[in-house]
């Protein structure tokens, strides 16, 4: 090489050096350059699954272009924005077909996405980012592995559409976050609409059945919400409860105990709330749904015999009873005409409640009861219900109103329970309705418990937050200085309380007459109702038999 000549650099692959550590001692005056690093990355399977580089075609190195939009557009002719939540994506593989303006799926694209060169994956923590390019040789590993990076990342996870071959095989499956999709109205009070966690996200991957395997074809990872780890066990396809925990209800529940109790010492067994895969509620619907009333022989002709005998004796008898496609019996009202009287003159303010017998007979159980003038409790009307679900409620409520010559109360007090809050909502829009501040403030041990100075000064001032101020603006800031004293601002529980504070904080509903009810009191006193005349082996045909003589008590 002459003095001053440039030299040249190869080009073929083979001459280049692997690494600068492996570089041989270059002439003095030749410029050192390094090597090109390549882009393209071969696909990472989630581990235990299978992955076939071969199927992979490696682009030219630098010649590579970036996917296209159409690269990212679905395999499918047509795909539909309503979406329909599954009920646990894990325990019931549900397909949620939608209907497509043309049902012939497109061909294959020649080559999949590939995974980009610079990866967000989150491999300290043992979930990796999905690709395009992974694959997986069951449904259940993919459904799996997407709800293991949900949990991580902070989405909940549900099966957005599905196909399925002649013989129940999944043909392409799409999963994406729950909330993906446009909610749907189904109100007609423009004023009040009801809440929805739709945000119209298209988080998502989609998966196709290539050479026996599923393999992820397209992946969106942005969310267009805020995502929340910490509340990731309480997202319904995190939440399942396996078969010795269902065994265990089922006979908790035919032996009477409470499901307080039930799910207390599952709490103990498993070391603490954060470690059980479910919540109280998960508990409680599953034996809603298990028990189905447990009529038990004669309870449905039982119940009729009684409602024929009570609308002989008394013209003012009203009673409903709801049934399914089946003729089963889903739920029942009634009300004497005692009770309807009665709630002309004292209906201003009622109860509602259905923990005491659901809780301690297995039985959803929901009176409406009042207060007359001398402070003693008196029922409004009785149900009997196969879930705690809105519509369930709505059923019930628009029952009472309807046997109340549509009278509806001044106000109502309930638990917390969203459910019965969105009934509520649509058949007594102007009622005001407030907490039960009892069950509220028996959950401090569930929700603070953990904190390391629950007993050490926080409980008793979260009390005097909530029962000793005057004012509101001396509520804002009690609040504020109890959230900084125990840097509680994160807490999730917290957050929601002060959110619906309007429903619970005795200070906001000075404007409301409440007839001097004690919360706890309304619960003492609807125990005292069926006391001695009920108890855990209670059928349903013993339960209306007994049901006149524990009135006549009263």
């Amino acid at each position: 090489m002459e003095k001053g000549e440039e030299s040249t650099r190869p080009t073929s692959s083979a001459t280049r050096p692997a690494s600068t550590t492996a570089m041989t001692q270059l002439p003095t005056g030749v410029p050192f350059r390094p090597p090109i690093a390549y882009p393209y990355a071969p696909p990472i399977p989630y581990p235990g699954c299978s992955s076939n580089s071969k199927d992979m075609t490696e682009p030219s190195s630098s010649t590579r272009p970036e996917p296209s939009s159409s690269t990212r557009r679905t395999l499918f002719s047509s795909e539909s924005n309503t979406y329909q939540d599954s009920s646990n994506v894990g325990d019931e593989f549900i397909e949620q077909e939608q209907e497509f303006d043309n049902s012939v799926v497109e061909e294959v694209p020649s080559m999949v996405e590939e995974v980009p060169s610079s990866s967000h994956g989150n491999d300290d923590d043992g979930v990796i980012e999905p690709r395009p390019g992974m694959s997986f040789k069951t449904e259940h590993e993919l459904l799996d592995f997407y709800k293991k990076y949900g949990k991580q990342i902070g989405f909940d996870v549900m099966t957005q559409r599905s196909k399925r071959e002649d013989d129940v095989s999944v043909r392409y499956l799409t999963l994406g976050c729950a909330r993906g999709g446009k909610a749907r109205n189904r109100t007609s009070n423009v004023s009040k609409p009801r809440p929805t966690t739709k945000t119209d996200c298209k988080a998502k991957i989609n998966a196709i059945v290539l050479d026996g395997v599923l393999r992820i074809t397209i992946v969106d990872n942005a969310h267009n919400h805020g995502l929340s780890p910490r509340k990731a066990r309480f997202f319904r396809c995190n939440r399942a409860i396996d078969a010795s925990v269902k065994r265990q209800l089922d006979i908790n529940d035919k032996a009477g105990i409470s499901m307080a109790k039930s799910f207390n010492s599952l709490v103990v067994e498993a070391g603490g709330y954060d470690n059980l895969p479910f919540v109280e509620k998960d508990a409680r619907n599953y034996i809603d749904k298990a028990r189905h009333l447990r009529l038990g022989k004669g309870g449905a002709d039982a119940l009729r015999g009684y409602f024929e005998r009570m609308q002989y004796k008394n013209d003012g008898f009203y009673s409903l009873m709801d049934l399914d496609d089946e003729g089963r019996l889903k739920n029942v009202f009634w009300a004497d005409a005692r009770s309807r009287s009665a709630y002309g003159y004292f209906g201003d303010v009622v109860t509602f409640d259905t923990t005491y017998l659901t809780n301690r007979y297995g039985m959803p159980f929901a009176p409406f009861v009042g207060v007359n003038h001398h402070g003693q409790s008196i029922l409004f009307g009785v149900g009997l219900i196969s879930s705690e679900d809105t519509n369930t409620f709505v059923w019930l409520f628009e029952t009472w109103l309807k046997c109340m010559d549509m009278r509806a109360p001044n106000a109502i007090i309930t638990d917390q329970d969203r459910a019965m809050k969105n009934a509520i909502a649509i058949v007594f829009p102007k009622t005001r309705h407030r907490y039960c501040l009892w069950h509220i403030m028996r959950k401090l041990p569930e929700k603070l418990g953990s904190h390391s100075k629950y007993n050490d000064g926080l409980k008793s001032a979260l009390h005097k937050c909530v029962y000793d101020c005057q004012t509101s603006e001396e509520f804002e800031k009690s609040w504020e200085v109890f959230l900084d004293t125990y840097n509680l601002h994160e807490n999730v529980w917290l957050q929601s309380l002060y959110t619906e504070r309007m429903h619970w904080v005795p200070v906001y509903l000075k404007d409301t007459f409440w007839a001097g009810m004690s919360i706890t009191q309304r619960s003492e006193s609807i125990n005292a109702f069926f006391d001695g005349f009920v108890h855990s082996g209670t059928t349903l045909k013993e339960f209306v038999d007994q049901f006149d003589n524990a009135l006549r008590k009263r």
